[in-house]
C-alpha cells in the first residue's frame, strides 16, 4: 500500500482492518513518524509489533524491511504472534515502490516465504495533479500500481476528479482505478 504524503494510505488501511475478510493479516508500517491505526491496538507482541483486536499484527519498520519480514515469519513459526496469511506493507509517502518490489521478488530470504500479490496506490484527488507534477515518487507510485484508489473526491469538483482519472489512466493504463 503506497501513495504520496497525505493521500489517505492509513485511512484506507484502517478501513481494510475493519473488514471481516482481513483477519490473519500482518501489517508492516514503514514510516518515519508515529502512525495511528485508530484504536485497534490491544496488546504488544514485542517492542515493534502489536496484535490488533481483529487478530491482525501491526509492525512498525524503521529500518530493514527484509529483517522485519524475516522476524515476522519466525515469530509466527514460534507462536509468538498469531497466524497470518498475508502481509500488507504500508510505505512511507516518500517511498519509491520499485526497491520494495525488487526486495519482495528478488531477495531469496523474502521470496522463499512471501509473494507479491499487488500494489495499491492512493492518490489524493485534491492535490494529486500537483503532486504528480512536482514529485517523481508520486509518479512512480501511480505507475507501478495494480490498483489506484482515488481519495478525497468529495473535496473537489467532478471535473477535477475526471481530469485526474484521465491522467492516471494515461500514466498507468493497466491499473484498476476506483474512487475511495
Amino acid at each position: 500500500l503506497t501513495g504520496f504524503l497525505g493521500s489517505g494510505k492509513t485511512t484506507l488501511l484502517n478501513r481494510l482492518l475493519r473488514h471481516p475478510g482481513i483477519e490473519e493479516t500482518a501489517v508492516l508500517i514503514n514510516e518515519f513518524g508515529a502512525v495511528s491505526i485508530d484504536h485497534l491496538l490491544v496488546r504488544e507482541a514485542s517492542e515493534n509489533m502489536t496484535v490488533l483486536s481483529n487478530g491482525c499484527i501491526c509492525c512498525s519498520v524503521a529500518g530493514d524491511m527484509v529483517q522485519a519480514l524475516r522476524d515476522l515469519y519466525f515469530k509466527r513459526a514460534n507462536g509468538e504472534v498469531p497466524n497470518f496469511k498475508r502481509v500488507i506493507i504500508e510505505t512511507t509517502g516518500l517511498a519509491d515502490p520499485a526497491p520494495i518490489m525488487h526486495t519482495l521478488i528478488e531477495m531469496p530470504l523474502v521470496a522463499a516465504r512471501y509473494s507479491l500479490a499487488g500494489i495499491v496506490t492512493t492518490v489524493d484527488a485534491e492535490h494529486g495533479d500537483q503532486q504528480l507534477d512536482e514529485h517523481l515518487e508520486s509518479v512512480k507510485q501511480a505507475a507501478v500500481a495494480d490498483r489506484i484508489a482515488l481519495t478525497k473526491t468529495d473535496r473537489v469538483a467532478r471535473q477535477m476528479v475526471d481530469a485526474l482519472l484521465q491522467r492516471l489512466q494515461a500514466l498507468n493504463p493497466g491499473a484498476q482505478i476506483f474512487e475511495a
